[in-house]
This record gives structure tokens, C-alpha cells and sequence, in this order.
């Protein structure tokens, strides 16, 4: 009998997980070389800096803490990798924004989705986002097209550049 509470609690906890696609240390190593050395760090804004995000995204932050990774290099950074958690339909996806020391985004993964995966964009979709300034607050439909079938994955994916970039600028810039 416990066994197979178990079974039942590993069963029904399962789906709550997200599906990971990719790893974020692969994916920096890939967009900074696999000689850069990266870190992790999770940063826990101020209410003024979260309100401040905010402000400048046009959009809420979930939460006031981020996962963020640097990538380093002979003693200099070469970028970073910030992760925001956006609601696509009803779950999560994680996205990982990439954006090198001179604020251009270079690019865009989507490190974990929890909806059905026919509605994660396409690569071409996502190339779109490579070299973008970090000054830039883009918006579905304007900037960035729309996806047929899969709309609330593109405006979750563009809010949350808005959000990696007002990040970046407010925190990680300069540093």
C-alpha cells in the first residue's frame, strides 16, 4: 500500500513539471562559446526595482525573483542569460533571454513548455529576435508578427522580452 502512494503521488505530481527542452547552460555555452565559463545566480528585486521593470515592460513581473546566468571569459563578461516564466494558455513556459555586454539580444530559447507542443513557435519565428537592441519594448503585431495558431505563445514570448529587457536594463547593464 505505501508503495503504490507512491506511485499515485509521483503520478499525479508529474504533469505539474514543465517539459524541458533545453538546458540554459547549454544554451549560453552555444550563444558565448563552450570555453566560457557560466554562472547561476537567482536576484531578488527591491519593490522599487520590480516597479520600476514593470513600468518600463508594460507588463507584471510574477514574481520579484530572478534566475539569472553570466557568462565569463578570461575575466570578462561576455553576457547574460534571464529567464522569465510567463503564462502562455493556463501553464507556464520558461523562456531564456540572451543578451551580450553590449545590450543586443542575441537570441531567444524556450527552455521549458508545459502546453501542448504544437504550439511552440517555429525556429524561423524565433530568429526574428536575434540582434535587437535592449532599448527596444517590442509589441505582437507591431514589431513582431503574429503566430497563426499559436498567438498566445508569440505575446508571451514578446512580454517577455519586454520584461528580460527592462531587467537588464535596470539591474545587469554596466556591471
Amino acid at each position: 500500500m505505501k508503495h503504490f502512494s507512491i506511485y499515485l503521488l509521483l503520478v499525479l505530481t508529474l504533469p505539474l513539471s514543465a517539459k524541458m527542452l533545453v538546458s540554459p547552460i547549454d544554451v549560453m555555452k552555444q550563444s558565448f562559446g563552450e570555453n566560457s565559463k557560466v554562472s547561476k545566480k537567482n536576484i531578488l528585486l527591491k519593490n522599487d526595482q520590480a516597479n520600476n521593470i514593470q513600468k518600463d515592460a508594460k507588463t507584471k513581473i510574477k514574481s520579484k525573483i530572478f534566475k539569472v546566468f553570466q557568462a565569463v571569459k578570461n575575466d570578462k563578461i561576455l553576457g547574460y542569460g534571464i529567464i522569465v516564466n510567463k503564462k502562455v494558455r493556463s501553464k507556464n513556459a520558461a523562456i531564456i533571454y540572451i543578451i551580450s555586454k553590449d545590450s543586443i539580444l542575441k537570441s531567444v530559447e524556450i527552455i521549458a513548455f508545459n502546453e501542448p507542443m504544437e504550439y511552440v513557435p517555429s525556429k524561423t519565428w524565433i530568429a526574428q529576435f536575434e540582434e535587437i537592441s535592449t532599448d527596444k519594448r517590442l509589441r505582437v503585431g507591431n514589431e513582431i508578427p503574429t503566430i497563426t495558431g499559436a498567438t498566445l505563445s508569440a505575446r508571451s514570448i514578446v512580454d517577455g522580452s519586454r520584461i528580460a529587457f527592462a531587467f537588464y536594463e535596470e539591474i545587469l547593464k554596466g556591471k
